[in-house]
């Protein structure tokens, strides 16, 4: 089968298409990749910087989208099942195995770019908002890098599970129309958006870090909660924590996958809790771009430039 390989950590043009042999373990799903997620942190595992660092040459690529090859007796899938899945590594390729339980049957109204695009960042946004945020009903959400794929999840997970009022935070005018788009009820630019929205937000949601982290505990109300999500601006930001005491503000951490892959079942009760709203639309990914498996390398430069909307995907 064809696959894309991290070969040597020099950055995305080091990325080789590569012909290797199918994946062929009894015990795992064996899923015909239609659609596989482009993410940040494939992107750092071009250059070796990120946590997860398989043995030179590897197949990247954490989630797919696709149809079930074979399936483990007894796992609730079967050949033919459109399916969304977690397959941790080995996404950028025409084939992928994947363990049941994080594989999941994609409704009929969701296409398999949908589905790709899907998981990583909806359960994230889930875990943030939800799980660590504890969102009441009625709340304000601010949500950096709001044309993203996190950010734009953020938006529509934010709406589903009754925030009042969402902010998204943007650098320039194509990216305002996706966060409207994505749902948002306003969206601000980075320059002075803590003068505009004032201290008026309850949960703040960053997947971006940098010298903006500072303005947006300034606009946090009492009891409000920043969500830290990522560092996609590259540097990471501190926090002098008498911020904290003197407004009773918090920082949260939201580390998703290291907390959701060390406990088996919960990813599926987050897609329990998230599929009708998939189901029914209120959730729709964004795909902002679609790219064939040999282009990975532009499609992860996409990424590194900040100049993609939404979330990218390879389609093999």
């Amino acid at each position: 089968m064809r696959a894309i390989q991290i070969t040597r950590l020099d950055g995305p043009e080091a990325l080789e298409l590569q012909d290797i042999p199918e994946p062929a373990n009894p015990g795992l799903v064996t899923i015909a990749v239609k659609a596989a997620g482009v993410a940040f942190p494939e992107l750092l595992q071009t250059r070796g910087l990120y946590q997860v660092k398989p043995e030179l040459p590897f197949v990247p690529g954490a989630e797919v989208a696709g149809v079930v090859e074979s399936a483990p007796e007894g796992c609730g899938l079967k050949v033919g099942d459109r399916v969304a899945s977690l397959c941790l590594l080995g996404g950028f390729a025409e084939k992928v195995q994947a363990r049941p339980d994080l594989t999941f049957v994609l409704p009929d109204e969701v296409s398999f770019a949908e589905g790709a695009s899907f998981l990583f960042n909806y359960c994230t946004a889930y875990f943030a908002l939800v799980e660590r945020g504890h969102l009441a009903e009625g709340e304000s959400v601010l949500v950096h890098g709001a044309a993203g794929g996190i950010g734009t999840a953020a938006i529509q997970i934010a709406k589903a599970f009754g925030a009042g009022r969402v902010v998204g935070v943007v650098s320039t005018e194509e990216k305002a129309a996706v966060a409207r788009e994505a749902g948002a009820d306003e969206v601000v630019g980075v320059e002075g958006f803590k003068d505009t929205v004032g201290r008026s937000i309850d949960i703040v949601v960053d997947p971006v870090g940098g010298d903006r982290f500072t303005d947006s505990l300034r606009t946090l109300r009492p009891h409000g909660r920043l969500l830290v999500i990522g560092f996609t601006a590259g540097s990471i930001p501190e926090v002098k924590v008498n911020r904290l005491l003197l407004n009773n503000i918090s920082t949260v951490g939201v580390g998703w996958g290291a907390y959701a892959m060390e406990r088996k079942g919960h990813v599926a009760k987050e897609w329990a809790a998230i599929e009708p709203h998939l189901r029914s639309g209120a959730l729709k990914p964004m795909v902002g771009g679609t790219y064939p498996l040999e282009d990975a390398a532009a499609a992860l430069q996409s990424l590194e430039t900040r100049t993609v909307t939404g979330k990218v995907v390879l389609e093999p």
